[in-house]
């Protein structure tokens, strides 16, 4: 391992299982230790090893447990299973030289450790980008576990524990200035679905604290919600807090709810006091100089109704989160978050680039070290989970940290990549820091490493490119500013004309224009912005609809109706009963001729849109017994809603239809053989793709239609004419070669460790349906195929464009629609030759 130097001592004790006392001094074994400043010594844990532990783990997923990255893309369902023993295998991180029981990595194994021992079952993070539509990304580590706190989905697994990623920036122009605040950080929780309550959630949590990671209890003080003394008495009778040190605080402070209604309850927090000698008369804990909160219990008890009223709820739920970066920053005694094993060496990394000293650097240029330190956190892990650089949405997120950090580069004096390239970029190099400190955190980011550092590169050189003329206009438009100010005796304020213009044509993030603004003694029109934005997205929104998931009444129907059954595997036929009709968004009992109408049924061979393939088109017909068909609805579209109900969009074309009725239902064979055709061409797009342009190019994206395939790849640049001719010719002899496909149902470990492809944003659960082309590809899918690629009969490229930064297009078309597209060329060539020759 390589020498890590922190610039403050981290002295701590370990005795094998004794408790963790951090503060007082103790000699270290200098077999694996480092240097943080001269004389002083630390070291980091570095081992895995593998055990297997017996515990009650029924899926909280519908489809099963997922590995540590794959669970955040599970789907919730309302399929209840029963609780069952089971024999599992874990990969933990373990403490192999046990003399570092305070790394970053070693705190969050122990608090996964310590809840799995009173069982809990270890979820892994979900992805920064959530399966919620109401958030724009992973913000806590519930999020996950949102549905079921809702009560939409029951619970499948009594308590939980995770190391949640996750990402907010409402307070980044907080991060640097403080000594806690991040854009990305790690949120530790451990979690009760109706197990157990306040009692248990307090004891462990100050077994934790102070037994596993040997905090002084007198150093500890704990707030809780003003009205609750249940609360308080498990603090003060039966845990022993002095009065003193329990604080009780407002609702602003204490108590959490999920929305206007809904469920809710107190919070109890934990503070670390660094400054005891102050005494304990006039504290404030919300003084970032003296208290930390590291850790914060959420209550569950209670469901808010519209008039405010606060009934008790039948299932009470515990949510909790710790924060990592400040358990290392208590543990390790450093001054902040930042110089932590968790983000220092990132740091170090960005002086050595700046060519400064951190430890001898004044407060500003740590500061701008810091705030490279952790949006390299937050770029890498992003990236690594899809997001790319773009003007809109998580993309713009993504884009306005890149050009934050590379603006705070150049202030630093930060010159080209450090490797003797004075026009290269920088934030690649400092990426690969945080790769290298990413196994235990996502063990997925070093796979997608390449990626990662080539998006960073580009998107950083095109920025530079025009940094600087921005930065020219911005200083003439804020000299205007200030001359407007001086002459009309207001204060000085860039227009939100000016301050879009910098957006719009020279790529300034408005918050970055605001920071410069700012650090001239200006300020920003941010509402004049705004009101140019949106003029700007009224001229050039084009029109596209978006299918609703949710229906009006549909939390109270979905108690009442359980997950479909899919049987279009194997039939395109099959009976099913009419579980519930929908009329816009609102339950009905019948719905009759002409009518728009969403069925569920309890089964169906319809296959629901997902994993980029579009939904089956068919017919639901009712007969009245003698043959004759009472009720005929055509389907154009199935969607799933609340996890894994399927429902069946269409018209009613004759007759009525009731609920309750059986009806036959059937898949239109000829479009579901086109689909099939074009998932598969798909599959075999991917590996030719490997295998022509490179194995790190990944699939960003897919349509199946039952016209044409589209595939959108990471990729840097057009593919050239050769290639596609080489694409093409690869696939159409695996399309001869008539290799029969295996589909099979594994476990997702299983899956992982045979080479399975997974498709970033596609859901898996413990068990997947693995498809291979053998000898060819190997993919995770739950889609359907064809059964033999003699039946995809041909393949050929249509086009292949860019459409972002680092994102390449093909759409290609095979089968039928392949025989359609060759007819079509060679009747208009044929047209055309003869046009020619009558000219001639």
């Amino acid at each position: 391992m390589e020498t890590l130097k922190l610039p403050h001592s981290l002295h701590c004790g370990h005795g094998g299982k004794k408790a963790l006392f951090p503060f007082p001094s103790s000699s270290l074994s200098p077999r694996s230790s480092f240097a943080i400043c001269p004389n002083r010594k630390f070291a980091l844990s570095t081992g895995l090893f593998m055990r297997t532990i017996t515990m009650v783990s029924p899926n909280i997923f519908p489809r099963g447990h997922c590995d540590l990255k794959e669970a955040q893309h599970a789907h919730f369902s309302k399929t209840s299973a029963s609780a069952s023993r089971q024999t599992m295998t874990e990969e933990l991180m373990e403490d192999t030289s046990k003399d570092d029981p305070v790394s970053g990595d070693s705190i969050r194994r122990r608090f996964l450790n310590f809840y799995a021992s009173r069982g809990h079952k270890v979820l892994p993070s979900a992805s920064l980008v959530p399966d919620d539509p109401t958030v724009l990304l992973t913000i806590a580590g519930m999020l996950q576990f949102k549905p079921i706190f809702l009560g939409k989905v029951p619970r499948q697994v009594p308590c939980a524990t995770t190391a949640q990623r996750c990402i907010r920036t409402n307070d980044v122009e907080n991060v640097g200035r403080t000594a806690r605040h991040h854009t990305f950080f790690e949120m530790l929780g451990n979690f009760s679905f109706g197990d157990y309550f306040k009692k248990k959630a307090i004891r462990w949590a100050w077994e934790l604290s102070t037994i596993e990671f040997g905090l002084p209890a007198e150093r500890l003080w704990i707030s809780i919600y003003e009205d609750d003394d249940e609360a308080f008495k498990i603090w003060h009778d039966e845990v022993g807090v002095p009065v003193e040190r329990i604080k009780r605080m407002g609702e602003d402070d204490n108590f959490w709810t999920s929305g206007v209604t809904g469920p809710c309850g107190p919070c109890s927090e934990i503070y670390y006091d660094f400054h005891p000698e102050r005494g304990i008369l006039d504290t404030d804990l919300g003084d970032d100089t003296r208290f930390i909160e590291f850790y914060n219990l959420v209550f569950m008890q209670y469901n808010k109704t519209e008039d405010g009223t606060l009934e008790p709820l039948k299932q009470k739920n515990i949510d909790t989160g710790l924060g990592l970066e400040r358990m290392a920053r208590i543990l390790q005694k450093v001054p902040n978050n930042y110089e932590t094993d968790l983000i220092y060496p990132i740091i170090e990394k960005a002086a050595e680039l700046a060519n400064v000293s951190y430890v001898l650097a004044d407060d500003h240029t740590k500061m701008n070290l810091k705030i490279i330190g952790d949006h390299l956190r937050a770029i890498v892990y992003l990236i690594s989970d899809g997001v790319f650089p773009s003007n809109i949405g998580r993309g713009y997120v993504v884009r306005r940290l890149i050009r934050r950090a590379v603006r705070t580069g150049k202030l630093l004096g930060i010159k080209g990549d450090g490797r003797g390239n004075v026009e290269g970029a920088f934030l690649p190099i400092v990426a690969e820091k945080v790769i290298e400190l990413s196994t235990h955190i996502d063990a997925d980011v070093k796979d997608r490493a390449s990626r990662i550092l080539e998006e960073l590169k580009r998107e950083e050189l095109r920025f530079v490119q025009t940094l600087e003329r921005g930065e020219k206009l911005l200083e003439e438009m804020l000299a205007d500013a200030f001359l407007h100010a001086k002459e009309n005796g207001t204060a000085p304020c860039l227009s939100g004309k000016d301050a879009f213009l910098l957006y719009d044509t020279y790529g300034f993030p408005v918050e970055i224009t605001k920071e410069v603004a700012e650090e001239r003694g200006a300020s920003v029109d941010v509402n004049g912005f705004d009101v140019e934005m949106e003029n700007q997205r009224r001229q050039s929104q084009a029109a596209h609809s978006a299918v609703k998931l949710a229906v009006g009444n549909g939390a109270d129907i979905t108690e009442d109706v359980p997950d479909t059954e899919f049987l279009g595997y194997e039939t395109l036929y099959a009976r099913a009963l009419v579980e519930s009709l929908l009329v816009n968004g609102n339950p009905v009992m019948q719905v009759s001729d002409g009518s728009e109408v969403e069925v569920l049924l309890n089964r169906t061979p319809f296959y629901a849109e997902s994993g980029g393939q579009i939904a089956d088109h068919g017919f639901l017909y009712v007969s009245d017994g003698e043959s004759r068909e009472k009720a005929v609805v055509e389907i154009k579209d199935v969607q799933k809603s609340f996890g894994n109900i399927f429902v069946h969009k269409g018209t009613i074309r004759e007759g009525v239809l009731e609920v309750g009725r059986e009806v036959e239902a059937t898949v239109d064979a000829k479009l579901r053989q086109r689909a099939k055709v074009h998932h598969t061409a798909t599959h075999l797009l991917q590996a030719a793709l490997k295998k022509v342009v490179g194995q790190e190019t990944s699939q960003a994206g897919s349509l199946v239609a039952f016209d044409r395939l589209r595939f959108d790849f990471n990729f840097h640049r057009p593919l050239h004419e050769n290639e596609i001719v080489e694409i093409e010719g690869i696939i159409n002899k695996w399309i001869g070669d008539a290799t029969l496909l295996q589909t099979k149902v594994m476990p997702l470990v299983d899956a992982k460790r045979a080479g399975a492809i997974a498709m970033f944003g596609e859901k898996y659960g413990e068990q997947v349906r693995v498809v291979e082309v053998p000898g060819v590809s190997m993919e995770l899918c739950g889609g359907t195929h064809v059964s033999n690629t003699s039946e995809i009969r041909g393949f050929k490229i249509i086009s292949e464009q860019g459409i972002a930064s680092g994102i390449r297009r093909i759409e290609a078309v095979a089968g039928e629609p392949f025989i359609e597209y060759v007819n079509a060329r060679d009747y208009h060539m044929k047209n055309l030759c003869s046009t020619l020759k009558d000219i001639s």
